[in-house]
């Protein structure tokens, strides 16, 4: 990737997000990550508050990134919504709130970013799901969230072609079913584990180009 090789983490205090603080940390990458509530202690990353649904202080933030430059970032961001999952039994003021974090949110802040992506090799990842897939998840399984993740992916393919002028390649990544508290104890796949491969997914897009869907072992899911 680029030679500085420098990572901006969006969401990072906790779960899969802290985990990739700390494997682009071990190996030798600079990174600047945001948090909401107390930062995260034993930490060599530089920490910005941000709270992605609040424009004002999306604005705050974007100005203390002022003439910074990285190698990639993610955007780490979501919800599980409504327990039961059910559209008949979700407020609006919940549906709003679910799609406003998991899918609108995210996209308008990395349009924001897109400028200070490195170009020609620079990687602009999202944290997805493999729900959000019709054909991955033919059962429609967690049908809220899905579709929330599922809206995520459709505005990230609407910046490609800005990406493609910028030389910046688009990832939507599944993480796994993971150990964290949306996943819960009983999640097969460990935050490390998570983590460790989306690491590595991450860093092999350098120039790839293109918008492409992933899991964290680096296998392309169906949209």
């Amino acid at each position: 990737m680029a030679n500085e090789n420098t990572i901006l983490i969006i969401g990072a205090s906790r779960g899969i997000g802290l985990g990739l603080v700390e494997q682009f940390s071990a190996q030798g990458w600079q990174v600047t990550a945001t948090y909401r509530g107390t930062v995260p202690q034993n930490s060599s990353a530089q920490w910005l508050a941000l709270d992605i649904t609040d424009p004002a202080s999306q604005q705050h933030f974007i100005e203390q990134l002022a003439g910074q430059t990285f190698s990639a970032i993610v955007i780490n961001a979501g919800i599980y919504g409504p327990a039961e999952q059910r559209l008949d039994q979700a407020t609006d003021a919940q549906l709003n709130q679910l799609f406003l974090t998991n899918s609108f949110a995210p996209v308008r802040l990395a349009q924001r970013l897109l400028p200070q992506l490195a170009s020609h090799g620079g990687v602009l990842a999202f944290t997805s799901s493999q729900m959000a897939s019709l054909s991955e998840n033919p059962q429609a399984e967690m049908p809220l969230y899905a579709a929330s993740k599922a809206a995520l992916n459709m505005l990230v393919r609407a910046l490609q072609p800005t990406a493609e002028q910028a030389g910046v390649t688009l990832l939507s990544l599944h993480p796994g079913w993971v150990q964290t508290d949306m996943g819960g104890g009983q999640a097969p796949v460990t935050v490390e584990q998570s983590s460790s491969g989306l690491r590595e997914v991450i860093t092999a897009a350098a120039n790839k180009g293109g918008h492409h869907y992933l899991d964290y072992q680096g296998q392309t899911l169906e949209w």
